[in-house]
């Protein structure tokens, strides 16, 4: 097994103090961190006194190669993704290039921009009587023939769409369930100019319109955006009676 490793560690959702302690303590280790440009809150890097290269921009070759180099050179690499790098972060196609050159990467997970989004909107995505099941997705587009967006939204879960906010009206235009259904937009969940947009199905495109966003944020569709007629847990709702 080979001994030349990397690591890639979630940052977070932006908040400086989200990262995990071992994702801290890696970045405090680390020679080059190479960062996925301005969805990496600056804060974060101030962690590492390692060189930063910011990798908008380069193909999966160009940082493959700046990988490649720092490990051969005896580097302590991190590759450093926003939120938790499972959701939407390309990390199997990296990895695989990356163990051609004999390299292997250990995986720190993050704490997600979606569990951010749930905070900054005081609620829970999961609530008895309301929704039992999130559902994570995201818009056709590039990399993406045919999404699932009308299919998912009749399920009456909780739906959370990343990388939409550019596409919102097409998503609001093309969800089935009702038109009054409650929706949200939360910009930069977690960092200092984070900013919550409210409103329904109906009105949240125009909303989110007027207030000028138009990247880096998630959206929220269903009830527990505005929950309403929840039910107790069972943990808190029943009165236990004594063990046996």
């Amino acid at each position: 097994m080979s001994d030349k490793k990397i690591y890639i560690v979630g940052a977070g959702p932006g908040d400086e103090k989200l990262i995990t302690v071992k994702g801290k303590e890696l970045l405090e280790q680390a020679d080059l961190v190479i960062y996925a440009g301005s969805l990496v809150n600056p804060k974060v890097l101030e962690y590492t006194k390692g060189e930063c290269v910011d990798s908008y921009g380069l193909t999966l070759d160009e940082t493959t190669q700046l990988t490649v180099d720092a490990v051969n050179a005896g580097k302590f690499v991190v590759r450093l993704h926003s939120g938790d790098p499972a959701l939407y972060g390309s990390i199997v196609e990296q990895t695989e290039e990356l163990k051609k050159f004999g390299i292997t990467a250990e995986r720190v997970p993050g704490v997600s921009s979606v569990f951010a989004v749930a905070a900054a909107l005081e609620t829970q995505f999961t609530l008895n009587n309301v929704s039992d099941s999130l559902i994570i997705t995201r818009p056709a587009g590039t990399t993406l023939e045919k999404d699932l967006i009308p299919e998912f939204s009749e399920m009456n879960s909780t739906m959370a769409i990343f990388l939409g906010t550019q596409k919102i009206e097409e998503i609001m235009e093309k969800v089935r369930c009702p038109r009054d259904t409650p929706a949200a937009v939360v910009f930069h969940a977690s960092w200092e100019n984070q900013e919550v947009i409210r409103g329904t199905v109906d009105d949240i495109a125009q909303k989110v319109k007027d207030a000028g966003i138009k990247r880096s944020a998630m959206i929220i569709i269903g009830d527990v955006v505005d929950p309403k007629n929840y039910a107790k847990s069972y943990l808190y709702g029943v009165k236990q009676g004594p063990l046996d």
